[in-house]
């Protein structure tokens, strides 16, 4: 029996995503979220995809997430799909963080472990939750490889001049300051398809992709590469997001510490968990800003001012991107917002027309799972949706790496 199943972890700090993937076909097998781990109230909700059965959903302690995994397997096992089969082939694990060092998939040893752990101070809330996901599951299948998907990896083929912030280089590279950008499994896979939307290979193609969900990040791909990203040393430079500032002049951290006299930790929260939109008007959810823009009123006209920063944002990175990258083929929107969000793309695109940018107000009105053009035909610049996968890319990166037993 071949081993062609990979499962893929999403650690956390207190919840662990999860799915199983058959490699065969990339068909789901299982699906499910492990989240408030550590509490009373932890509640594990697992899917049986490739039965067809209806979703389980239990609550109760879980301690950790060595018990965290140990629940999964054994919802896993009740659908006969458990850790201990024989067709596993591998866990893939998301990591967030991966630095200069880590340009590919890898399979984890003690120096990599290592390494991730030498990366905490630039990614602390999200290396150290993927470090325990990879330590447990070591523990649950140390006979089995585990692989660390890294969201920078893609990034790191951007050239030095996108790269380097223009600081003093010795200390930048003490405390390895620099742009490494994040979404990188999202940006992979859809600019991938979005050439094969095209009808074209990857290295034929150059195309600004804009993910848009709670955290948000542009990027710019030349010919399958990224040269350019919005997000930086951490996922809060960039565009607008839905808790998170993106882009403000540094100085006004400064004048929060002299004028307002708030901590470190203040300005922290206030620019990752109170700006963005939820900082603007109150929501960080956009069908819920779409509705307070529909009834109008004050209330309203806050909603549409928090609408035209986020929407004049998205606008100066297409710009941007359309002058690193020199030709454009195809602007693309995925993730949460930049898949269901209409006014958005529409608006994302609104007085670009000499830049070959449009959409049909039709096919933009669509809602569909599948890749789509939403330009109208004939257009000089395809505006494309795909739906982002970024379990299916961290599979097959796992798979492709140790499937044939290379590992």
């Amino acid at each position: 029996m071949s081993a062609t199943r990979v499962l893929v972890l999403n650690s956390g700090s207190s919840s662990v995503k999860y799915q199983l993937l058959d490699m065969s076909d990339g068909s789901r097998l299982a699906a499910g979220l492990v989240e408030r781990i550590g509490e009373e109230t932890s509640r594990l909700k697992h899917t049986p995809l490739a039965s067809g059965g209806e979703s389980r959903e239990s609550t109760g302690p879980i301690a950790d997430h060595e018990a965290a995994l140990k629940a999964v397997s054994e919802e896993l096992s009740r659908d006969g799909l458990g850790l201990d089969s024989p067709e596993l082939a591998a866990i893939g694990h998301r990591v967030v963080h991966g630095g200069k060092r880590f340009t590919q998939p890898t399979v984890v040893d003690d120096a990599v472990l290592a390494e991730i752990e030498r990366l905490i101070p630039v990614a602390p809330l999200h290396n150290p939750a993927n470090l325990t996901g990879i330590r447990t599951a070591q523990a649950l299948r140390p006979d089995l490889p585990q692989v660390a998907v890294f969201d920078t990896a893609f990034h790191t083929t951007m050239p030095e001049s996108a790269a380097r912030y223009a600081i003093d280089v010795e200390t930048a590279d003490k405390h390895r300051i620099r742009r490494y950008g994040f979404h990188g499994t999202s940006h992979a896979y859809v600019s991938r398809e979005t050439a094969r939307l095209l009808g074209r290979a990857p290295e034929d193609v150059n195309v600004i992709v804009l993910h848009l969900g709670n955290g948000a990040s542009a990027s710019a791909v030349e010919k399958g590469r990224c040269v350019d990203t919005s997000m930086g040393l951490t996922p809060l430079e960039g565009l607008v997001m839905g808790t998170r500032s993106g882009d403000v002049d540094p100085a006004v951290i400064f004048h929060l510490m002299r004028v307002g006299e708030m901590s470190t930790d203040e300005i922290d929260t206030l620019l990752n968990k109170k700006s963005g939109l939820i900082g603007l008007c109150g929501d960080n959810d956009m069908r819920e800003i779409r509705r307070r823009i529909d009834e109008g009123g004050e209330d309203g006209a806050r909603a549409q001012l928090a609408f035209d920063i986020y929407v004049h944002r998205l606008k100066k990175y297409i710009g941007a991107y359309y002058a690193v990258l020199g030709r454009v083929d195809a602007v693309v929107f995925t993730a949460g917002v930049g898949e269901n969000a209409a006014p958005v793309r529409e608006a994302a695109v609104a007085g670009l027309e000499s830049l070959g940018l449009a959409v049909d107000s039709a096919l933009n009105a669509v809602r569909s799972g599948e890749p789509r053009l939403i330009s109208p035909e004939g257009a000089r610049v395809a505006v494309a949706v795909v739906p982002t996968d970024e379990e299916l890319e961290i599979a097959d990166q796992t798979y492709a790496l140790v499937g044939d037993g290379s590992a």
